[in-house]
């Protein structure tokens, strides 16, 4: 008895269908993308229904032809690729020719279409994919594709599909990212009568990040600009005091496509490392721009998963232009209304690895830029140090020369800094600039202990205790603390066996009180057992930040005022912006701010 049945091609098609078409929201997309490829530069996406009932694209790209309307629903139709040749280097967002052979087979569609210059227009009407009407008539130059009744021919889907609010909000979401990859493109999206956002299309990424993801968002994020032999970044990412508490805001984009990539976002977020709170995320638009042939998108229907042929130098690029525009955020005492220029040229970033035994570093970048709303501006360079567990690189070749002409700093940016006082035994009161700032000075001071002991690698200074402590280490503890006897050595920790549950700490790193140097211990050993393999760089970074607390200056202590001075200092140079653990070492008043608030303007 045959047991094996070849199935309909009506079946097929279903089947494959449920590769692209998933959700409402897949239809938005694969739609958004067959307009963009067309050429448009206006387009309109209307929802009603969670999409399910009812969906239409309108653009005015370049039409279709009647010949070409017949056959662009059939299955593996396309215009975007001719041989096998093509697949080598894609172009263009479509190319597989299954989205209209997809969406068609599981709803019933009405199109419109002019070819430019034509004098009529073509009308189609399908259902399943079959047609049941075709003809001429009077429509605008370009496409208007109406989708109703998504999945009517799928029971076994549709009742899979979640509420109509659901599936609205998941379209209006893939239109979003969609305009938000291409702002040269004016988007408008409508949802129930409603209209969800409208994007300029001006052509300018800060315009389409303003109008989509909206003020508060665009004014925390940072300008990224940099060029590497062949690849290109560019976007905005977050400042860091603006961290998110999930990846929902990270929108990364090659060549115009909006893609998932791990790879991206691991090099955004080590990008962030000591200076973002645990459990906080960047936000960011990442704009990736490569040869077509150095990237495969070919890998998935969906067309959001893609392979690099070089991730590593992909990697080293996000990651770079990322760290770049972090140390570029302006520093305290900096007021926002003197960096007003427009967005700098990028940067070039020819990379190679430090070779030698000396402490690897990178050239710095010359040209610095703030954030997205606000103009670059130049600022003296400071050389980032090297990261935990990343490669780092230095400029091939000489240091690039400086721009033929700087823009003049503003007088306030030369001012000194003026000590105030010390309030509440925990902040520093400074002044620069027409500014007032508040300095947490256990905060600073503990990044710039953090700061001096990564640049001082394995030569960490100790001091030998006075009196000995006794730590009790029973089971895991003791284990860990024998397994990672050359982190604590290295870190300035002098730990002996004492018996089998304990051990004697004779030296503790320099700067940390005898009272401080057991928790300082127990708060490495609890680091360490939270990671089930720790990465030695990663895991040394940890017990830095456990020192450096420690050994900073303490809530409720009086400072002299040359010490005072020299945190306030360094934090409004921008040697300081954030402790070893994310939060904010400074906030600064404005003379606006403060007559504000005191109600001496309106």
């Amino acid at each position: 008895m045959q047991k094996i049945n070849v199935l309909s091609p009506y079946v097929a098609d279903l089947i494959a269908a449920g590769e692209v078409v998933e959700r409402p929201a897949s239809v938005v997309k694969e739609l958004f993308e067959n307009a963009a490829d067309a050429g448009a530069k206006n387009l309109t996406i209307e929802i009603r229904s969670g999409g399910t009932e009812y969906i239409r694209v309108t653009d005015d790209g370049c039409g279709m032809a009647p010949e070409d309307a017949g056959v662009a629903f059939l299955r593996h139709a396309t215009s975007k690729l001719r041989d096998e040749r093509g697949l080598e280097a894609i172009g263009t967002l479509g190319f597989r020719g299954e989205a209209l052979a997809a969406i068609g087979g599981v709803s019933r569609i009405e199109l419109l279409t002019r070819e430019r210059g034509a004098d009529t227009g073509t009308r189609v009407l399908l259902e399943g994919g079959d047609i049941l009407e075709m003809g001429s008539c009077g429509c605008p130059d370009g496409t208007t594709m109406i989708v109703r009744g998504l999945f009517y021919n799928t029971p076994a889907r549709l009742k899979f599909m979640k509420s109509d609010r659901s599936e609205g909000a998941a379209c209006a979401a893939a239109a979003l990212r969609c305009a938000l990859g291409r702002p040269e493109i004016s988007v408008r999206c409508i949802k129930d009568n409603k209209e969800e956002f409208f994007t300029p299309g001006d052509g300018r990424a800060a315009s389409g990040v303003y109008s989509l993801l909206g003020r508060e968002t665009a004014g925390s994020l940072l300008p990224v600009s940099v060029a590497d032999a062949g690849i290109g970044v560019s976007g905005f990412v977050s400042s860091p005091a603006a961290g998110r508490g999930n990846r929902a805001q990270q929108y990364f984009f090659c060549n115009g496509r909006y893609i998932k990539s791990q790879l991206l976002q691991a090099a955004v977020e080590q990008a962030y490392k000591n200076t973002l709170l645990s459990g906080r995320f960047p936000a960011c638009v990442i704009y990736l721009t490569l040869s077509p042939g150095a990237v495969d998108v070919n890998v998935h229907p969906a067309k959001t998963e893609v392979k690099f042929s070089e991730e590593k130098r992909v990697f080293d690029a996000v990651y770079f232009a990322a760290k770049g525009a972090l140390e570029q955020e302006p520093p305290a005492g900096v007021p926002s209304e003197s960096l007003a220029m427009a967005g700098a040229p990028a940067r070039s970033l020819p990379l190679r690895p430090e070779s030698g035994g000396g402490a690897p570093i990178r050239e710095p970048m010359s040209c610095y830029q703030t954030r997205m709303d606000m103009p670059a501006r130049v600022y003296a360079p400071r050389i980032p140090q090297p990261s935990g567990g990343l490669p780092v690189y230095r400029a091939a070749g000489p240091a690039a020369p400086a721009p033929a002409s700087l823009p003049t700093p503003r007088p306030e940016e030369d001012e000194p800094v003026r000590l105030i006082g010390e309030a509440l035994g925990l902040y520093i009161l400074a002044e620069k600039g027409g500014a007032l700032i508040l300095i947490d000075k256990h905060a600073a001071h503990e990044r710039m202990i953090f700061d001096r002991l990564r640049e001082s690698g394995n030569e960490t200074m100790s001091q030998t205790l006075l009196e000995p402590v006794t730590l009790g280490a029973a089971g895991r503890d003791g284990e860990l603390i024998l397994q990672n006897t050359a982190l604590f050595s290295g870190l300035g920790f002098a730990l002996e066996a004492f018996g089998e549950d304990a051990f004697i700490l004779r030296a503790a790193p320099w700067g940390i009180d005898s009272a401080d140097a057991r928790a300082a211990v127990e708060e490495i050993l609890d680091s360490l057992k939270k990671s089930l393999r720790p990465d030695p760089l990663a895991a040394r970074d940890e017990a830095l930040k456990t020192i450096a607390c420690k050994a900073a200056i303490k809530a409720g202590r009086r400072s002299e005022p040359a010490e005072l001075q020299k945190l306030a200092e360094a934090v409004c140079s921008g040697e300081v912006k954030y402790c070893p653990h994310g939060r904010p070492v400074a906030w600064t008043l404005t003379r606006a701010d403060l007559d504000k608030a005191f109600k001496r303007i309106v």
